[in-house]
């Protein structure tokens, strides 16, 4: 059965750092690009970042760049977002999705069909 377990959330003060994981199970993440987004409260979800397994190219939202960092181990079926200089508004359930079909490439945010249970992440002082 495909699934995503992410983990990794909790209460951060702004300016702190947090490590989201995503476990991957019921399928190869070797074949798949694996996106992630986040949900804020009231808010739709929101694509943050991509990294495909064809070459390990990545993306990032604008929102995102230069703060997060995305990274995979296929050997551990995770993908990994390493997030710095956390802000009050980077606030939300995050989750990792992946595509219906094989896709080695980053898509557009609205193709990623198959999603994890989200892990909260909030920042405050």
């Amino acid at each position: 059965q495909l699934q995503f377990v992410e983990s990794g959330g909790g209460l951060v003060q702004p300016g702190g750092s947090l490590r989201l994981s995503c476990a991957a199970s019921g399928f190869t993440l070797d074949y798949y690009a694996i996106g992630w987004f986040r949900q804020a409260p009231g808010k739709e979800h929101e694509g943050v970042s991509c990294i495909s397994s064809s070459d390990g190219s990545t993306y990032y939202a604008d929102s995102v760049k230069g703060r997060f960092t995305i990274s995979r181990d296929n050997a551990k079926n995770t993908v990994y977002l390493q997030m710095n200089s956390l802000k009050p508004e980077d606030t939300a359930v995050y989750y990792c999705a992946r595509t219906e079909a094989v896709q080695a490439m980053c898509v557009p945010w609205d193709e990623y069909d198959y999603w994890g249970q989200g892990t909260q992440v909030t920042v405050s002082s």
